[in-house]
């Protein structure tokens, strides 16, 4: 069970976190005093900390270093109310996750907690390994994914760029954490950043962080993610959509170690590896003057192909069996096996979303399975053959949302609403990337989402762009 500490001298704070986050799935330690809460740290080795930056027997500046001096990758949160106490840029400039202004914004708190909760998983549970938890590994036993494997072998120990290249869906992210978890840094931080989902003028101030007054709303100085993961990784995702402005800066940033913050002057040195991973063709990026040539030399110190599921059949069968161990175990299942037909059908699909789309596909037919094995019937349509819905009104034939919603009330599922809004959003894309034949740019005017949003979110469905879902 994660555990989350909490050190701060007002029990209200303390009092309104544990009620957000404390449940059966998370526990929620308290303490009030720097000393307090670094006894609690020893004694619990919490997964997240929230740290106050005043309390009453000194600087939570002195706590984050006491805590950071037994687990060097602890994600720490300040919080405080001081909007421009130096104490709390100083914080992230050595490594603190982010911080807080009083009075909090819960939702925000909610919402950093679970990034940060997420942060401490991937950079304490490596991949690779067999005795690691089932999620988390790289599966598959085709000459083209050992050689993979061995490949991260080879370049993990060596301080240089690593480009992944691989369709949506593929594992590029369990490669990259592969590579930190076995490379010199892995008692550092890892820190994630998917360049497609960031809005385009955010990105710089993301990566490199920004100087108060740099643009309307930058009412503080904010330290990027560069800044934060001193001496750490930094895994660039889906590093074809970042935008050309900031392109240029990863340049200088990889050729000597150092940037500027946004609307500054001075010129911060840093330390830091990068993996960067795309599902797109760079060389055809860099012909339409959409890609710098330069940063793409630069990155591909060593690169790593991953190939797509449908040129590895000889794996489905062993994934499907992995997935239906994980999520019996995940979603309190008793599925015993796959129906041989219902394994043909896997073998027969191409799966445009690739391993993702196959997880997908086979969470969903587990929720709907009546008995020990799952049978074809229970797959979705598109991947056993049969035809699929073909307007919204019908849109209960794919996914029947008030049951799959008494199916996880029974499970114990405690994401209900992502759970739910993940199934009824995949049956959105499908019908309009249907509609607009695939095209990614009219399907993004139809949904009112922007390109980089609607590519970011068919990718978390397991859904391509590059065809209309199967009909």
């Amino acid at each position: 069970m994660p555990t989350l500490l909490v050190v701060d001298d007002e029990p209200g704070v303390c009092y309104s976190i544990a009620r957000l986050f404390g449940d059966e799935t998370t526990r929620v330690v308290t303490a009030g005093t720097v000393a307090e809460g670094v006894r609690a740290f020893g004694a619990e080795r919490p997964d997240v900390v929230v740290l106050d930056l005043l309390l009453p027997d000194g600087s939570g500046l002195e706590a984050f270093e006491a805590i950071r001096a037994i687990s060097p990758k602890q994600p720490v949160v300040f919080i405080t109310a001081h909007g421009t106490t130096t104490t709390a840029i100083e914080a992230m400039k050595r490594g603190a996750f982010e911080y807080l202004i009083k009075p909090l914004d819960f939702a925000r708190v909610s919402s950093i907690l679970r990034r940060a909760f997420e942060a401490a998983h991937l950079m304490r549970v490596p991949p690779v390994v067999p005795a690691l938890e089932p999620r988390e590994q790289l599966v598959g036993r085709a000459p083209v994914i050992q050689e993979v494997c061995k490949q991260i072998g080879r370049v993990a120990p060596l301080d240089v760029n690593v480009l992944i290249l691989g369709e949506s869906g593929t594992g590029k992210e369990l490669v990259a954490r592969a590579i930190y978890h076995h490379s010199k840094r892995a008692d550092r931080p890892f820190l994630a950043i998917n360049c497609a989902a960031l809005p385009e003028a955010l990105v710089e101030s993301e990566l490199f962080g920004h100087e108060r007054g740099a643009f309307t709303g930058a009412d503080r100085q904010r330290i990027g993610k560069f800044e934060q993961c001193q001496d750490g990784t930094v895994f660039l995702d889906e590093i074809g959509d970042m935008p050309l402005a900031a392109q240029a800066k990863v340049l200088r940033l990889l050729q000597d170690q150092t940037f500027e913050r946004v609307g500054g002057a001075e010129s911060i040195r840093t330390h830091v590896r990068v993996i960067a991973a795309t599902n797109q063709d760079l060389g055809k990026r860099i012909a339409a003057a959409q890609f710098r040539a330069d940063l793409f030399y630069r990155l591909q110190g060593v690169t790593i192909e991953l190939p797509p599921l449908r040129d590895r059949p000889d794996d489905i069968a062993e994934l499907a069996h992995h997935f239906l161990y994980l999520f019996n175990r995940e979603l309190g299942l008793n599925v015993q096996g796959l129906d041989p037909d219902a394994l043909a059908c896997l073998r027969a699909y191409r799966w445009p979303g690739n391993v993702r789309e196959l997880q997908g596909a086979l969470k969903e037919a587990m929720l709907r399975t009546t008995g020990p094995l799952l049978l074809p019937e229970f797959l979705p349509a598109g991947v056993r053959g049969g035809p699929a819905p073909r307007s919204p009104d019908h849109a209960s034939e794919d996914v029947d949302v008030p049951k799959l919603i008494d199916d996880l009330l029974a499970a114990g599922e405690n994401d209900l609403h992502g759970r739910v809004v993940a199934a009824v959003e995949r049956m959105l894309f499908e019908r309009v990337l249907r509609a607009t034949g695939g095209h990614l740019g009219r399907s993004a005017e139809r949904l009112g989402l922007n390109r980089s949003t609607l590519r970011y979110k068919l990718r978390d469905a397991g859904l391509s762009s590059d065809r209309p879902p199967a009909e």
